[in-house]
């Protein structure tokens, strides 16, 4: 069910679906109908592919007090405990303006202001994404965002799963809206008499809402266009095979796509791995999904020793990276290229999905090479602010000019010029 490798044989980077030209060319013909048409176009659309027809997109407070009466007592005591966790992590990243005056008067420093309007996709349907709805909405608010938005599918009777809405409510989400797909997202990017036009889009969706925040991109910001999930376990001879079988399947099960790879040098924990994924998978709801992607996007792979591994590791520069190594914390240092790293065997991956606090927004397909996990920076604009006095001007005019005149700029070097002359006359 599952390749055993050698480190040469495992792909740096997976290709992800990229949408065919007749799925690209079908987004293009939506956004350009919400652009044009706005509302119409969005019940059209709601109509067609949700299979319910909508007089009002807006979740009315009514529909978010009674989705509390549809749910649990432990799920919400849950979803709270996770949105203190959530919160009180992201709160550690908030950032401050700064300014720093120099002996001759000047001023400069940076202004760091929140994004006034965000839209958040969660994907419906016959799905629910509670989870998301926390990772995606609470760095917002934690950032200052005023006006936290979010879309998400309909289902088929015009309704919004409970668990979302009430999610929703609990990260501070201002306003709901009973749409998705790409029309959700040119509605988020041109705005339409109903939804209003955000600044940035962030969440995850189908290849459709990947397309069309692409395409948007520019007109607004956007978080990241995400692959597949994907999880690496590096492990020594000391790890549970249990263990490490449930914490690859715990990917495996998201969709066919998915990778869930381990990398070891332990023969013998590769073999024990390889026959625990075959027996837990028999016992999974959705074992077919987990079983394709295990054959077409897992594998074990074989290295010398940890240091290899590791550096196996930093090359596919995965989503998630377990360490369930004796001590994990000697090869931390090591790790250069990981969305989230979690360290020995009571750190699943799970635990960061839904509880421990940090985003489970994550790069995915190798970009972790250079992003980084959803965050509150995301969330934020930086203005430089610079204020120069007299004294400054003077000292640093002629670099000013020098530098202008290099690149042709005359005007440039003139409104420096312009200033010196002023002075001297008032001298």
């Amino acid at each position: 069910m599952i390749a055993i490798v050698k480190p040469d044989e495992l792909s740096t980077r997976r290709s992800t679906e990229e949408g065919t030209p007749r799925q690209e060319r079908a987004v293009r013909e939506i956004l350009a109908a919400v652009r044009a048409e706005g509302d119409d176009a969005l019940k059209r659309y709601t109509r067609e592919l949700d299979g319910t027809e909508l007089m009002s997109f807006e979740v009315a407070e009514e529909e978010v007090e009674e989705a509390y009466t549809r749910v649990s007592d432990s799920f919400v005591h849950a979803l709270r405990r996770a949105a203190e966790r959530i919160r009180h992590f992201h709160e550690g990243q908030r950032r401050q303006s700064w300014m720093e005056t120099g002996s001759d008067g000047t001023v400069l420093g940076q202004l760091i202001r929140p994004l006034s309007r965000v839209g958040i996709y969660v994907p419906g349907g016959r799905a629910a994404y509670p989870s998301s709805v926390l990772m995606n909405a609470i760095p917002a608010t934690v950032a200052g965002v005023e006006d936290v938005v979010m879309v998400t599918p309909p289902r088929p009777d015009g309704s919004i799963h409970a668990s979302t809405l009430v999610a929703a409510r609990e990260a501070g989400v201002h306003r709901i809206f009973k749409v998705g797909g790409a029309q959700a997202v040119g509605a988020l990017a041109f705005g339409t008499p109903s939804v209003p036009r955000v600044d940035k889009i962030v969440g995850p969706g189908n290849i459709y809402v990947a397309l069309a925040k692409r395409l948007v991109y520019g007109q607004v910001d956007i978080d990241m266009v995400a692959g597949p999930s994907e999880i690496v376990v590096v492990a020594d001879r000391s790890a549970d095979p249990v263990h490490v079988a449930a914490d690859l399947l715990s990917q495996a099960e998201h969709d066919p796509m998915a990778s869930s790879v381990l990398i070891t040098p332990s023969a013998d924990l590769a073999k024990e791995v390889a026959a625990e994924l075959e027996k837990q998978c028999e016992r999974l709801p959705r074992k077919e999904i987990a079983e394709e992607s295990l054959r077409e996007h897992g594998a074990i792979c074989l290295t010398q020793d940890l240091g290899e591994a590791v550096e196996t590791a930093n090359r596919l520069a995965p989503e998630h990276l377990e360490l369930m190594v004796e001590d994990p914390w000697r090869w931390t240092g090591r790790v250069k290229n990981a969305g989230a790293l979690f360290l020995g065997p009571c750190s699943p991956e799970p635990v960061g999905d839904y509880f421990a606090g940090p985003n489970h927004v994550l790069p995915t397909n190798g970009t972790a090479r250079f992003f980084s996990p959803l965050g509150v920076d995301d969330f934020i604009k930086k203005t430089s602010l610079i204020s120069y006095s007299r004294e400054a001007l003077f000292r640093d005019a002629d670099a000013v000019i020098t530098l202008a005149e290099a690149e042709g700029l005359a005007a440039h070097a003139e409104s420096i010029r312009v200033r010196l002359r002023k002075g001297e006359k008032n001298e």
